[in-house]
């Protein structure tokens, strides 16, 4: 019987205890709850950080990449066949205009040249004469004009063999330093064997590229800036010429610059960093981190009304701070620049922190 009685009484103390003691705490709770959502919803905005776009004066600068090339470059051959018996060239010297690269064996040549000089005088000789009895009728003139024609023949004859023997001579079409041989003395070449490279690398030309947008903005003449691997030293160079053909696969415009090497310290074939200096104009200017790249272009959010309002934009030049806003944003607008993973088109915002822009060095 007690067993029974305890049972109840355990029962009975715990129907009060909820009617109490438990449905009190919660009829206390419920309107705790209830005020605790409404103060979520006043203070559930997204802190972010903005910067309030304006028009910044910036250096319009085009970056590109480029190849040294000189000012001038052959590949020496002979133009005629035969045995090289003179080759002189120091790999890697300096050579002036005209000096002598190369000699073939030229002496049927030569020996071809001393026949005709001696045939030559005796056909002077006959004209003479044949001249002196023109002149007492004692020839006809078809005698003398048959005499002259022989020494007008000979003449070319001669000319010919000069220029045979010009050919068997290699010499440097322009001052410059000689590569590597690619042959030894005493070797038979042909036209179609290099004997060397000269290579005239003062000056220097610069070959680079810029978009086809930039058609407009650059020309003949205009100074342009380049940095090389190995040295801290900035050179200059001038634009010489503009391809009048735009790349149809890359779009890209060719240019062609020219720079001083007195010091010899830009060799042909290095790669360079060219920057095109296009003029300052005023730009909207925005932190590179508010840009969000999407499927159909760029977009930003801007701070309207307590709420991020989704805009997309059109970009145009960029450093390692900033970016230029060429279409979809005004001077005034305010730009969300942090917590961009989490911002969505109208969710509510509240300003945090207004960022200042700073200048590239």
């Amino acid at each position: 019987m007690r067993p029974l009685i305890i049972v109840t009484l355990i029962i009975a103390a715990l129907a009060l205890l909820k009617i109490y003691v438990w449905d009190k705490k919660e009829a206390t709770a419920l309107p705790q709850r209830g005020g605790g959502q409404g103060q979520s919803r006043s203070s559930g905005a997204l802190p972010v950080n903005v910067y309030v776009a304006g028009e910044i004066a910036m250096d319009n600068t085009i970056y590109s990449s480029g190849t040294i090339i000189p000012n001038e470059e052959v590949e020496l051959r002979c133009e005629i066949s035969g045995r090289l018996v003179n080759l002189n060239i120091n790999e890697g010297k300096y050579v002036q205009k005209g000096q002598l690269i190369a000699k073939l064996n030229d002496q049927d040549l030569r020996a071809q040249l001393k026949k005709i000089e001696f045939e030559e005088q005796l056909a002077d000789q006959i004209e003479a004469r044949q001249r002196k009895l023109l002149d007492i009728d004692a020839i006809s003139k078809e005698e003398y004009d048959l005499a002259m024609n022989r020494v007008n023949t000979l003449g070319a004859d001669r000319e010919l063999l000069e220029v045979q023997l010009e050919k068997t001579e290699v010499r440097a079409p322009f001052s410059g330093y000689i590569g590597f041989k690619n042959i030894s003395e005493g070797a038979y070449i042909t036209p179609s064997q290099s004997i060397a490279t000269l290579v005239q690398s003062n000056p220097v030309k610069i070959d680079f590229a810029i978009p086809e947008k930039y058609t407009s903005d650059i020309s003949v003449g205009q100074e342009v800036v380049f940095k090389v691997d190995g040295t801290a030293d900035q050179f200059s160079a001038k634009v010489i010429a503009i391809d009048p053909k735009v790349d149809e696969d890359l779009r890209t415009l060719r240019l062609r610059a020219l720079a001083n090497n007195g010091l010899g310290l830009l060799r042909p074939g290095m790669f360079v960093r060219v920057d095109v200096p296009l003029g300052s104009r005023q730009s909207i200017m925005i932190p590179t981190e508010a840009v969000v790249p999407v499927l159909k272009g760029k977009i930003v959010y801007l701070y309207k009304k307590g709420k991020a309002t989704e805009t997309p934009i059109k970009t145009g030049l960029r450093n390692d701070r900033s970016i230029q806003v060429l279409e979809g944003m005004e001077v005034g607008d305010t730009v969300i620049v942090s917590s961009l993973m989490s911002v969505k088109s109208d969710l509510p915002v509240r300003v945090e922190q207004v960022v200042i822009l700073q200048a590239a060095p």
